[in-house]
């Protein structure tokens, strides 16, 4: 199965999703904690958004808990969202598991 490289923006750090695992499920697998809540794409804990011109991603549910300006603008759903390339997020919150903050 294909895997993309996924980079965590300002931190640099990096990790690997498959097509079919949410990038959540992903960066938790990986070592690292994100916002997260309801895990099914209505609460927004884990709003995000891809670095402008740094990968696309599909949302596994029709009705992500997002605007149509917010999709434009590249904002995104991890709990919902899987990688269809290489990606960049800008997610300032994110924290490796085991680290101090």
């Amino acid at each position: 199965m294909p895997t993309s490289t996924i980079t965590l923006q300002p931190s640099g750090w990096t990790f690997q999703a498959d097509a079919d695992t949410p990038l959540l499920r992903a960066a938790e697998q990986a070592g690292f904690e994100l916002p997260s809540s309801c895990r099914n794409g209505t609460c927004r804990t884990c709003i995000c958004r891809v670095a402008e011109g740094a990968g696309r991603v599909r949302h596994l549910v029709e009705w992500p808990g997002l605007s149509l300006e917010e999709k434009r603008d590249g904002t995104i759903l991890p709990c919902i969202a899987v990688a269809l390339e290489d990606l960049t997020l800008e997610q300032r919150l994110a924290r490796q598991v085991g680290w101090p903050d």
